[in-house]
Protein backbone atom coordinates (compact mmCIF):
# COMPACT_ATOMS: atom_id res chain seq x y z
CA UNK A 1 0.00 0.00 0.00
CA UNK A 2 1.54 3.35 -1.46
CA UNK A 3 1.20 6.50 1.40
CA UNK A 4 0.64 9.91 -0.07
CA UNK A 5 1.77 12.62 1.77
CA UNK A 6 0.73 15.61 1.30
CA UNK A 7 3.01 19.01 1.46
CA UNK A 8 1.62 22.25 2.85
CA UNK A 9 3.76 25.39 1.54
CA UNK A 10 4.94 26.66 4.61
CA UNK A 11 4.75 30.88 4.65
CA UNK A 12 7.13 32.70 5.99
CA UNK A 13 6.27 34.86 8.85
CA UNK A 14 6.22 38.27 6.67
CA UNK A 15 4.74 36.26 3.70
CA UNK A 16 1.72 35.24 6.53
CA UNK A 17 1.29 39.37 7.95
CA UNK A 18 0.75 39.86 4.58
CA UNK A 19 -1.96 37.03 3.92
CA UNK A 20 -3.34 38.94 7.37
CA UNK A 21 -3.29 42.28 6.00
CA UNK A 22 -4.99 41.70 2.72
CA UNK A 23 -7.49 39.67 4.86
CA UNK A 24 -7.52 42.66 6.93
CA UNK A 25 -8.32 45.08 3.77
CA UNK A 26 -11.04 42.88 2.27
CA UNK A 27 -12.55 42.81 5.87
CA UNK A 28 -12.31 46.71 6.22
CA UNK A 29 -14.06 47.09 2.46
CA UNK A 30 -17.85 46.51 4.50
CA UNK A 31 -17.00 47.93 7.87
CA UNK A 32 -16.18 50.69 9.85
CA UNK A 33 -12.29 50.33 11.22
CA UNK A 34 -14.41 50.05 14.67
CA UNK A 35 -15.91 46.88 13.73
CA UNK A 36 -12.39 45.69 12.08
CA UNK A 37 -11.67 43.84 15.45
CA UNK A 38 -8.68 41.38 15.98
CA UNK A 39 -11.27 38.97 17.30
CA UNK A 40 -12.98 38.98 13.20
CA UNK A 41 -9.64 38.74 11.20
CA UNK A 42 -8.75 35.71 13.82
CA UNK A 43 -11.74 34.05 13.14
CA UNK A 44 -11.92 34.68 9.38
CA UNK A 45 -8.47 33.65 8.85
CA UNK A 46 -8.68 30.77 11.03
CA UNK A 47 -6.09 31.38 13.53
CA UNK A 48 -5.85 32.35 17.34
CA UNK A 49 -6.24 35.95 18.62
CA UNK A 50 -2.76 35.32 20.60
CA UNK A 51 -1.09 34.64 16.62
CA UNK A 52 -2.39 37.47 15.52
CA UNK A 53 -1.07 39.54 18.58
CA UNK A 54 2.63 37.89 17.56
CA UNK A 55 2.45 39.83 13.94
CA UNK A 56 0.65 43.42 14.89
CA UNK A 57 0.96 44.08 18.24
CA UNK A 58 -2.04 45.43 19.21
CA UNK A 59 -5.33 46.65 18.10
CA UNK A 60 -4.06 49.73 17.24
CA UNK A 61 -1.14 48.92 15.49
CA UNK A 62 -3.21 46.37 13.19
CA UNK A 63 -5.83 49.09 12.40
CA UNK A 64 -2.92 51.15 11.19
CA UNK A 65 -1.33 48.32 9.54
CA UNK A 66 -4.42 47.75 7.75
CA UNK A 67 -5.18 51.32 7.04
CA UNK A 68 -2.08 51.59 5.29
CA UNK A 69 -2.31 48.77 3.09
CA UNK A 70 -5.36 50.44 1.64
CA UNK A 71 -4.11 53.69 1.08
CA UNK A 72 -1.42 51.61 -1.07
CA UNK A 73 -4.15 50.07 -2.83
CA UNK A 74 -6.02 53.09 -3.30
CA UNK A 75 -2.61 54.37 -5.13
CA UNK A 76 -2.07 51.51 -7.24
CA UNK A 77 -5.87 51.06 -8.43
CA UNK A 78 -6.29 54.78 -9.34
CA UNK A 79 -3.46 55.44 -11.70
CA UNK A 80 -3.75 56.92 -14.22
CA UNK A 81 -2.96 55.02 -17.81
CA UNK A 82 0.58 56.01 -19.17
CA UNK A 83 -1.06 57.33 -22.79
CA UNK A 84 -3.54 59.43 -23.37
CA UNK A 85 -4.29 62.64 -23.54
CA UNK A 86 -3.59 64.88 -19.99
CA UNK A 87 -7.52 65.10 -19.28
CA UNK A 88 -8.01 62.01 -20.87
CA UNK A 89 -5.78 60.21 -18.35
CA UNK A 90 -7.83 62.35 -15.54
CA UNK A 91 -10.90 60.64 -16.04
CA UNK A 92 -10.00 57.48 -16.07
CA UNK A 93 -8.19 58.03 -13.03
CA UNK A 94 -10.95 60.12 -11.28
CA UNK A 95 -13.37 56.77 -12.69
CA UNK A 96 -10.88 54.59 -10.85
CA UNK A 97 -11.00 56.43 -7.63
CA UNK A 98 -15.01 56.80 -7.60
CA UNK A 99 -15.32 52.56 -8.10
CA UNK A 100 -12.71 51.99 -5.68
CA UNK A 101 -14.91 54.25 -2.80
CA UNK A 102 -18.14 52.19 -4.24
CA UNK A 103 -16.42 49.17 -3.43
CA UNK A 104 -14.85 50.07 -0.22
CA UNK A 105 -17.30 52.47 1.28
CA UNK A 106 -17.10 52.18 4.79
CA UNK A 107 -13.65 51.58 4.94
CA UNK A 108 -12.78 54.41 3.17
CA UNK A 109 -14.91 56.32 5.17
CA UNK A 110 -13.10 55.23 8.28
CA UNK A 111 -10.23 56.64 7.33
CA UNK A 112 -11.65 60.18 6.38
CA UNK A 113 -13.10 60.45 9.48
CA UNK A 114 -9.79 58.67 11.40
CA UNK A 115 -7.70 61.55 9.25
CA UNK A 116 -10.39 64.30 10.85
CA UNK A 117 -10.27 62.65 14.68
CA UNK A 118 -7.14 62.59 17.08
CA UNK A 119 -4.82 59.35 16.10
CA UNK A 120 -1.94 61.23 14.13
CA UNK A 121 -0.70 58.42 12.30
CA UNK A 122 -3.98 57.47 10.71
CA UNK A 123 -4.16 61.20 10.03
CA UNK A 124 -0.68 60.75 8.46
CA UNK A 125 -1.32 58.09 5.71
CA UNK A 126 -4.39 60.07 4.92
CA UNK A 127 -2.64 62.98 4.13
CA UNK A 128 0.36 61.02 2.31
CA UNK A 129 -2.07 59.49 -0.07
CA UNK A 130 -3.79 62.56 -0.99
CA UNK A 131 0.04 64.29 -1.54
CA UNK A 132 0.42 61.43 -4.05
CA UNK A 133 -2.87 61.39 -5.71
CA UNK A 134 -2.81 64.80 -5.96
CA UNK A 135 0.99 65.04 -7.54
CA UNK A 136 -0.13 63.08 -10.62
CA UNK A 137 -1.59 66.27 -11.76
CA UNK A 138 1.82 67.83 -12.03
CA UNK A 139 3.29 64.61 -13.11
CA UNK A 140 5.64 65.43 -16.74
CA UNK A 141 5.38 63.13 -19.00
CA UNK A 142 5.31 62.47 -22.63
CA UNK A 143 1.89 63.62 -22.88
CA UNK A 144 2.99 66.72 -21.00
CA UNK A 145 1.20 67.98 -17.14
CA UNK A 146 -2.24 68.62 -16.80
CA UNK A 147 -1.72 71.91 -15.33
CA UNK A 148 1.69 73.56 -14.41
CA UNK A 149 3.01 72.95 -10.78
CA UNK A 150 3.33 76.56 -8.91
CA UNK A 151 2.22 77.75 -5.52
CA UNK A 152 -1.05 78.54 -6.56
CA UNK A 153 -2.21 75.63 -8.52
CA UNK A 154 -1.12 73.35 -5.41
CA UNK A 155 -3.12 75.53 -3.14
CA UNK A 156 -6.22 75.05 -6.10
CA UNK A 157 -5.92 71.42 -6.39
CA UNK A 158 -5.53 70.44 -2.50
CA UNK A 159 -8.91 72.18 -2.37
CA UNK A 160 -10.29 70.58 -5.58
CA UNK A 161 -9.24 67.22 -3.97
CA UNK A 162 -10.96 67.92 -1.28
CA UNK A 163 -14.23 68.85 -3.47
CA UNK A 164 -14.07 65.51 -5.51
CA UNK A 165 -13.60 63.66 -1.99
CA UNK A 166 -16.86 65.17 -0.44
CA UNK A 167 -18.70 64.26 -3.91
CA UNK A 168 -17.77 61.06 -4.10
CA UNK A 169 -19.12 60.07 -0.69
CA UNK A 170 -22.08 62.14 -0.87
CA UNK A 171 -23.06 60.60 -3.92
CA UNK A 172 -22.22 57.61 -2.67
CA UNK A 173 -24.80 58.15 0.12
CA UNK A 174 -27.42 59.63 -2.13
CA UNK A 175 -27.04 59.47 -5.83
CA UNK A 176 -30.14 60.45 -6.56
CA UNK A 177 -30.88 61.57 -9.89
CA UNK A 178 -27.09 62.18 -10.62
CA UNK A 179 -25.50 59.24 -12.78
CA UNK A 180 -21.76 57.90 -12.56
CA UNK A 181 -21.23 59.53 -16.02
CA UNK A 182 -22.31 62.67 -15.13
CA UNK A 183 -20.67 62.52 -11.41
CA UNK A 184 -17.36 62.29 -13.15
CA UNK A 185 -17.40 64.99 -15.97
CA UNK A 186 -18.87 67.38 -12.97
CA UNK A 187 -15.43 66.22 -11.27
CA UNK A 188 -13.36 66.59 -14.16
CA UNK A 189 -14.32 69.56 -15.71
CA UNK A 190 -13.95 71.59 -12.33
CA UNK A 191 -10.48 71.48 -12.29
CA UNK A 192 -9.93 73.17 -15.90
CA UNK A 193 -12.38 75.84 -14.59
CA UNK A 194 -10.67 76.15 -11.16
CA UNK A 195 -6.98 76.79 -12.44
CA UNK A 196 -8.77 79.46 -14.79
CA UNK A 197 -9.18 81.63 -12.49
CA UNK A 198 -5.33 81.40 -11.64
CA UNK A 199 -3.29 84.02 -12.87
CA UNK A 200 -1.06 83.01 -15.60
CA UNK A 201 -2.54 79.76 -15.75
CA UNK A 202 -4.46 77.51 -18.17
CA UNK A 203 -4.96 73.78 -18.83
CA UNK A 204 -3.64 71.54 -20.96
Amino acid sequence: MTQTTSHRTRLSPEQRREQLLDLGVRLLATRSLDELSIDLLAEEAGISRGLLYHYFGNKHDFHEAVVRRAADDLIEKTAPPVDGEPMARLLTSLAAYLDYVVDNHEGYLSLVKAAAGGNETLREIYEEARSSLNGRIFREDAQGTIIPETPATRLVVRGWSAMVEELVLSWVADPGPVTREELLEVMAASLPALVEVVPGQRPA
